[in-house]
This record gives structure tokens, C-alpha cells and sequence, in this order.
């Protein structure tokens, strides 16, 4: 994978979708070795709390600690489960000093935390309503879904998928594996839409409304057309302009910024957010204070916590 100039401060690859999620964002060497498991919760909670008890030799040649300062949490595959970057993860709010781990473990999954998704710089809130309405027909689709376990010949199959899609999806004709079989990215994609199409219609009818529906139409124009994706755009904005990717991104950052300054809060949504600051403030005060534990005392107990 050779990257190309894009201008004199970037490099990109030309259908690329999401370089974020690729191998040069948040993958790396040391998690593609991990098999974090899907099937069920407990294999899920399982896999990771191993992976957080792995030794990893690279981690391991860095060392702990330097002059008494720590330079990692600890020395394996990871440091804490949250740094497990996943496409999607089960999550549950954990409470002061509780693993993320044992929260899933003792009271399940609160919400569902999907990753894979880039900011839309073009939006102002970095989310399109026809993006969000899209999301939701997508989740309750899947949540609707026969859910067979997942294999490792599978498993490697879905992450190579994964791989093509963030740094090829817009080539034309570019091939995905399903159950070992190629297909054409885009007619899977379209035959998913196409599965999806009866969850549209009812949400729509329960919301009185056509978001929904409309929302699978754009995801299938940009199936049919990759210009029309957001990677694309970001690419046509720049060969089309005079300036380089950051600058283009400070303009946008720049134009939504104005946008909601010309918006001004009520007095007492003010007021709301002046009493959270406040509260915080006063938390994390009382926290302090009766917290005399040194950091190495609190990392060997919430390491050691289940």
C-alpha cells in the first residue's frame, strides 16, 4: 500500500475511504494479532481481559518505567480495554474506578458504540439527519438479524473485507470475499440496502414520514456514484481549490464555527451548563481530597480488579 502526494504537507491513496481505520490509523501491529471474540458477551469480556494480561515483547523492551516515571500502564497487548480500536463495541457506563470489563460482565450491555464511522467535515455537526436516519434502519436491521457464531476462517474474511473497503471502496470493480466467493463491493452493498428497505418503510410509517426510505436512496447513489461519497468530496474540494487538505479543513472548521456563534443559547440553557461546570468542579474537588492513595497503589488494584 504506496501512499501518493497529495499536496506538499499530504499523502493519501486515490479510493481510499477511511485511512482513520486502516492499518496507518487506529489498527496497529500489536492488536492484528488479537482474536477479540463477538459471539457472546462473556467471550467478548473474555478475550479482552487476556489480551490486557498478555505480555507483548516490543511493549516489554520499552519498560514500565523510566527515572520513576511511567512510560506505560503496563507492558501488553493493552493497556486498558478501551484501547481496543474495534469497529464496533458493546459498552456500558462504568462507575468510578470500575473496568469497562467488569461493568459488561456484572450488568451487560448498555449501548451499542459504532466506531467505523469518519467526521462529514462538510457538516456543521459532523453527522448529516440523513446520515443518523440511516444509522438507525442499518442497527435495527442488524439487531434483527440471525446471529450464527462467527468462525475464524470468518472472522479473517470480515477483516479483510473491512481492510479493502477503508483503502480501496471507491476503486471501480473492486471485489469483496463472501464465504470465500468474490463479489462486487457494490452489489453486496446494494443487496443490503435492498434487505434493509422493509425496516425504512416501517420506521417511516411509525414516525409518519419518509427520512427513513430516503436515507437507503443516498447510501445507494453513492454506491452507484463514489463521487458522491464524503472521501470523494473532500478529495474534489481540494483539486478544485487552491489550498492544501489543512487549510481546507480550517475553512470548513472556520464556516461552522460562524454558523453556530450566530446562534445564541437561552438564558437558561446557559444557566444548565454554568451549574454542570460547577458540579464538576465541586466532584472532582472532593475526589481529590479524599483520595490519599499514591498512582501506584491505584494502578495494581484496578489492575487487579475483576
Amino acid at each position: 500500500m504506496r501512499l501518493q502526494a497529495l499536496d506538499k504537507d499530504s499523502l493519501f491513496l486515490p479510493y481510499a475511504t477511511s485511512l482513520r481505520m486502516s492499518d496507518m490509523g487506529y489498527s496497529n501491529h500489536a492488536q492484528s494479532s488479537l482474536n477479540i471474540c463477538y459471539n457472546t458477551l462473556e467471550e467478548y469480556v473474555d478475550s479482552l481481559s487476556s489480551a490486557i494480561r498478555t505480555p507483548y515483547p516490543p511493549y516489554e523492551a520499552i519498560g514500565l518505567k523510566q527515572d520513576g516515571k511511567y512510560l506505560q500502564l503496563n507492558t501488553n497487548l493493552l493497556q486498558i480495554e478501551n484501547e481496543y480500536y474495534s469497529t464496533i463495541r458493546p459498552k456500558r457506563i462504568a462507575r468510578s474506578g470500575e473496568k469497562p470489563v467488569t461493568a459488561l460482565r456484572n450488568e451487560g450491555v448498555e449501548y451499542v458504540e459504532v466506531r467505523c464511522l469518519d467526521i462529514n467535515p462538510f457538516e456543521p455537526m459532523g453527522l448529516s439527519e440523513q446520515d443518523a436516519h440511516f444509522l438507525d434502519v442499518f442497527l435495527v436491521y442488524c439487531s434483527l438479524q440471525n446471529s450464527n457464531p462467527i468462525h475464524a476462517d470468518e472472522c479473517d474474511e470480515v477483516s479483510n473485507n473491512f481492510k479493502t473497503a477503508v483503502t480501496e471502496g471507491r476503486r471501480p470493480g473492486v471485489e469483496l470475499r463472501q464465504q470465500g466467493q468474490p463479489v462486487l463491493l457494490q452489489s453486496w452493498g446494494l443487496q443490503l440496502l435492498d434487505d434493509m428497505s422493509p425496516i425504512a418503510e416501517i420506521l417511516d410509517q411509525a414516525n409518519e414520514s419518509s427520512t427513513f426510505v430516503e436515507s437507503l436512496c443516498a447510501q445507494r447513489e453513492k454506491l452507484k456514484d463514489a463521487a458522491l461519497t464524503p472521501s470523494a468530496q473532500v478529495l474534489n474540494a481540494l483539486e478544485a481549490g487552491d489550498s492544501g487538505y489543512l487549510e481546507l479543513m480550517m475553512s470548513l472548521s472556520e464556516k461552522h464555527s460562524k454558523r453556530f456563534s450566530e446562534h445564541d443559547l437561552s438564558d437558561e440553557r446557559i444557566a444548565y451548563f454554568e451549574q454542570l461546570a460547577q458540579r464538576s468542579v465541586a466532584d472532582q474537588l472532593a475526589t481529590e481530597n479524599n483520595d490519599s492513595r499514591d498512582f501506584d497503589t491505584f494502578l495494581q488494584e484496578y489492575q487487579a480488579a475483576e
